[in-house]
């Protein structure tokens, strides 16, 4: 490695006075959290992804590649068993996969708390 790529360590202070590291204090920031529903009215068209997921599968490449029409990919989960209800990649829920007239739908039976929101 040449000196060059080498930094003093006077250069990096000289950088550093640039861009301050001070970090700011969280007990020091007020957070304002909703308190109804009008609060929210804001975020109220901003379309989110939701998924279903019934179950997952792991197999091999070439076992991938032998799957034709017909084949049945078994997946980790029992009949009946609760299905994870996923909001923009995140779980949220479990439910029940119901029929609403002639498509699939689903039912929540247990919102999952998250780490986050406690």
């Amino acid at each position: 490695m040449a000196d060059e790529d080498n930094l003093d360590l006077d250069e990096i202070d000289d950088v550093d006075e640039e861009t301050p590291n001070e970090v700011p204090d969280l007990d020091d920031v007020e957070i304002n959290r909703p308190t109804s529903a009008r609060d929210l009215e804001a975020v109220y068209d901003i379309p989110v992804r939701v998924s279903a997921v019934l179950g997952t599968a792991t197999m091999q490449v070439n076992q991938l590649l032998k799957l034709g029409r017909g084949a049945v990919v078994e997946l980790d989960r029992k009949v009946g068993e609760a299905i994870d209800i996923y909001v923009n990649d995140r779980l949220v829920a479990r439910g029940e996969v119901v029929v609403v007239e002639d498509k699939l739908g689903i039912t929540m039976t247990e919102i999952i708390k998250s780490d986050q929101n406690s």
